[in-house]
């Protein structure tokens, strides 16, 4: 064999096809995060940009003005992710389970009736469930009189110690299609060897589930965590639109995104400030980033190591 048949050819088709999206995305995305990084360590001074390091942070971190809302923003962001892990997490992969079913009717139907919310956008779910929920013109007070629990209904986007929680609930309800299809997608994927060698051992139903489908679907839930986690300490969308850049009522409702929206373009008479808005964007890519590489080299390491 000549030398020229032993060494492997580049593939140039690869980087053919390849170009056109990593250009796309460096410019979208990479320049921009670097581009963020690099303003959060300079400020303005007068006209003029002066580099001031790390004192961006120290002000965020240290100044009383900065720091109590960014660990006001940082508790509710966590709050947000809770309760999405808690409901959403939990029904999708109850959905899925529920819809695999080879018996049920209409499955088709009842999947996309629950996936459709997911394409809505964050505007017209935002609005849609203020008016809904709304105690001048919404449908929410009657819905409850008619089956007797008026009494429980309360002006929730209004209140302090609900608003957050309410708007996370109504995130759940437009989100919870991408857990059920994922975890629908991961328990079709079991060989149906495994299941019929359950059934034999008399091990069917919910049974089956717990014991047999639930550890081989870890995998696929500890990736919806994961995704789950990123989208939360991303979110603006829904908070915006329902709240406004204030997040109110009193802040009650104010993550990261919206804090940092507010601080980089400015709200009412406040002008904006681009350089503390990226300080504030650099802190949410560290906190996500954390919570990745934890994910990465502290659980999925850990699953690798018992699948079979």
């Amino acid at each position: 064999m000549s030398k020229d048949q032993a060494k492997p050819k580049f593939r140039w088709h690869i980087v053919v096809f390849l170009a056109p999206a990593v250009l796309v995305y460096t410019a979208v995305m990479i320049y921009p995060l670097f581009a963020t990084l690099r303003l959060s360590l300079f400020t303005e001074v007068g006209q003029e940009r002066v580099y001031v390091g790390l004192q961006n942070f120290r002000t965020l971190f240290g100044n009383a003005f900065w720091s109590e809302q960014f660990w006001n923003a940082l508790g509710n962001n966590l709050w947000f992710f809770v309760v999405h892990m808690l409901v959403q997490n939990p029904i999708g992969i109850a959905l899925a389970a529920i819809l695999s079913q080879p018996k049920l009717r209409f499955a088709s139907f009842y999947r996309s009736a629950i996936f459709i919310p997911t394409i809505l956008s964050f505007v017209i779910v935002g609005f849609a469930w203020k008016l809904i929920l709304s105690p001048i013109w919404g449908i929410a007070p009657g819905m409850l009189d008619a089956v007797g629990l008026k009494s429980l209904y309360a002006p929730w986007l209004g209140k302090e110690a609900y608003a957050l929680t309410t708007l996370s609930l109504v995130s759940v309800w437009q989100f919870v299609g991408i857990p059920m299809m994922l975890i629908y997608a991961a328990l079709l994927s079991i060989p149906d060897e495994i299941l019929e060698a359950a059934e034999v051992d008399g091990i069917t139903g919910l049974s089956a589930f717990w014991k047999i489908k639930l550890p081989l679907i870890l995998p696929s839930i500890g990736i919806i965590s994961i995704l789950t986690f990123v989208a939360n300490f991303n979110a603006f969308d829904l908070i915006y639109a329902a709240q406004g850049a204030l997040a109110g009522p009193d802040f009650s409702t104010d993550i990261l995104g919206t804090f940092m929206y507010r601080t980089f373009f400015g709200f009412q008479l406040q002008l904006g400030d681009p350089h503390m808005g990226s300080t504030i964007a650099s802190a949410m890519f560290a906190i996500i980033l954390i919570g990745v590489c934890i994910y990465l080299f502290g659980i999925q390491s850990r699953m690798r190591r018992y699948q079979f």
